[in-house]
């Protein structure tokens, strides 16, 4: 299981308060309307970053995530990615995510991942990174084969076995941050993933958190502090790395 509306971010190392914010909807090229959530810096640190939920769409944790995001210096749109078939409504506890979910497609991603790198970019000249959660932290490394322009993409609890044929068009460098005890990709997975990476010669980071569970990026887990202290180090740098 992902994260649940009750679960919420660890704080992130703070550099800025936040400025304008809130939920918005965008319109993908396809016609595609759907929900999004804007989370402006006041102190700007010089990327900004097209936030993707998890499975279950973008709950309470991503406008948080978003906020945090923000409290460190960071440009957000986080996006909604099921505005194709479940509308623009909230996703609560109820949702149901799968059928949203099997009818998604990768260029459905890469289309409103556009608009969202456009909406940051017409805020600033900062370079625009992605992130994602569990599918769509893999639909976040996907985004390095596309024409999105990415500065480099991170995940979160992806599941490499769907994006190893996007390796050799990958052109952005990658964040693979994984849990040792996720039940859903095994360490050998993501072990083979960091290999064929490493072989095809593409520019990554790969963490591998021993012992976590899948989701534990939560300020409830308080024995995974450290990690999750950790893990905003390690995208924070990362972006500071490749602006």
């Amino acid at each position: 299981m992902c994260f649940t509306n009750d679960q919420r971010p660890p704080d992130p190392p703070r550099s800025s308060e936040v400025g304008e914010h809130g939920r918005c909807e965008l319109s993908a090229p396809d016609g595609n309307r759907f929900a999004a959530y804007d989370a402006v810096p006041v102190t700007r640190r010089g990327a900004s970053l097209v936030l993707l939920p998890d499975i279950r769409g973008m709950h309470p944790y991503y406008t948080d995530l978003a906020l945090s995001f923000a409290l460190a210096g960071v440009d957000v749109v986080a996006l909604d990615p099921y505005g194709r078939t479940a509308g623009t409504s909230p996703r609560d506890e109820g949702f149901d995510y799968m059928p949203h979910a099997k009818a998604l497609e990768p260029a459905h991603v890469l289309a409103d991942a556009h608009v969202a790198a456009a909406r940051l970019r017409e805020r600033s000249k900062d370079p625009v990174f992605t992130l994602g959660f569990c599918k769509f932290g893999a639909e976040s490394w996907r985004l390095a084969a596309t024409d999105l322009g990415a500065a480099g993409c991170m995940g979160f609890y992806g599941i490499p076995a769907g994006v190893l044929h996007d390796i050799a068009a990958m052109s952005a460098p990658l964040l693979v941050l994984a849990a040792g005890a996720d039940q859903a990709t095994s360490p050998e997975d993501n072990q083979a993933f960091d290999r064929a990476l490493t072989e095809a010669g593409k520019e990554h980071e790969y963490v591998m958190y021993d012992g976590a569970p899948h989701s534990f990026f939560d300020r409830t887990f308080t024995e995974w502090t450290s990690a999750c202290s950790d893990a905003w180090v390690r995208m924070l740098g990362f972006m500071d790395q490749h602006r």
